[in-house]
């Protein structure tokens, strides 16, 4: 097993959409809202700094209104082809208290307007990967993915 199977979760899609509106679909606080965690739960605010060093916050929240924010920062951003954050800081270089992953959103135009989403979540610890390989991962974040969909066909 490689390190980079041994700490990395991946999800790949293939999104009859343009990279330009994924990427606006990441990076629009009002977009981000209507598809980035899985329903019955939501996000109740979102505040999203788009540029390497800008911090990003999204307050995911459960069916009873029970609310978890989730402090980050982004650490590269090359506009419609890529988006790396991480949980590792929660502002400027703030560190975290325990940091968890790194995601890596890849966007690569694939003609016709349709585009090849990668979604990875790279982990420090291999036991941090299987802890969320257990929470849910691929269900999760699939779930996700379709209502990025259903949101891309409204766009």
């Amino acid at each position: 097993m490689t390190a980079s199977t041994q700490h990395e979760l991946t999800l790949v899609r293939e999104f009859d959409a343009p990279r330009e509106k994924i990427y606006k679909a990441w990076t629009d606080p009002d977009l981000l809202k209507q598809w980035f965690v899985p329903r019955p739960w939501g996000v109740a605010e979102a505040t999203l700094d788009v540029r390497p060093g800008g911090s990003n916050v999204v307050v995911m929240q459960d069916p009873e209104g029970n609310q978890y924010p989730n402090p980050g920062v982004y650490l590269e951003i090359v506009e419609n082809e890529k988006i790396v954050f991480t949980d590792a800081y929660t502002s400027a270089w703030v560190p975290a208290e325990k940091p968890f992953f790194t995601g890596v959103i890849l966007l690569e135009d694939l003609g016709n307007g349709r585009t090849k989403y990668t979604a990875k979540a790279l982990h420090w610890r291999a036991e941090d990967k299987e802890e969320h390989e257990k929470m849910g991962f691929h269900e999760g974040w699939g779930k996700a993915a379709d209502q990025l969909a259903e949101l891309l066909a409204k766009m």
